[in-house]
């Protein structure tokens, strides 16, 4: 019976038309109710600090900054390369943390090195402008004594050491 029904060809006339209503939509209320919503504002762009005294280690660097307006911020987004006096240093390597606090220990880094950092802050509206950037530098590595170099007598002695940092380094303090 199926097979000779779907064989038929079936006509299908409505008796009545159909009644479309024009309908006109009023937004306002949604508008006013998107309007009482308080949205909050991108941050503003933080301040990286300079680099403090005792921040540093031959292989880390603690970096500090600070955001002085009330912003609301999720968390800042800390940039950071080595800095290069190479022509190509727009190719450098670039990192970034994703940080809750107003500072971060960066750590695995190279001794007696120069850092560029800047910080961005951001939250649910969007990413604040990045901080004036700020140089920092690791300590220099230890240098190594020459055993077979030094020589003493009564009242003096010659300690000869080398360093193994590729930047120059500004002193040395010798304790006895």
């Amino acid at each position: 019976r199926l097979e000779e029904f779907l064989k038929k060809e079936v006509d299908l006339e409505l008796s009545t038309l159909p009644d479309f209503e024009e309908r006109v939509i009023d937004f306002s209320e949604v508008e006013q109710l998107m309007n009482s919503i308080n949205t909050i504002p991108a941050p503003c762009a933080p301040v990286i600090n300079p680099q403090a005294p005792n921040a540093a280690t031959g292989t880390s660097l603690r970096v500090c900054w600070g955001l002085f307006s009330d912003d609301t911020v999720e968390y800042y987004q800390l940039c950071y390369k080595p800095v290069s006096n190479e022509r190509h240093s727009s190719e450098q390597a670039e990192y970034m943390l994703k940080v809750k606090e107003t500072y971060c220990t960066i750590t695995n880094l190279l001794p007696n090195t120069q850092y560029e950092f800047w910080v961005s802050a951001l939250n649910a509206s969007g990413i604040s402008p990045p901080s004036e950037r700020a140089v920092y530098v690791t300590a220099p590595s230890p240098p190594i004594i020459k055993p077979k170099k030094i020589r003493s007598c009564e009242n003096a002695a010659l300690v000869c050491w080398e360093s193994r940092d590729v930047n120059p380094v500004d002193s040395y303090t010798v304790e006895l």
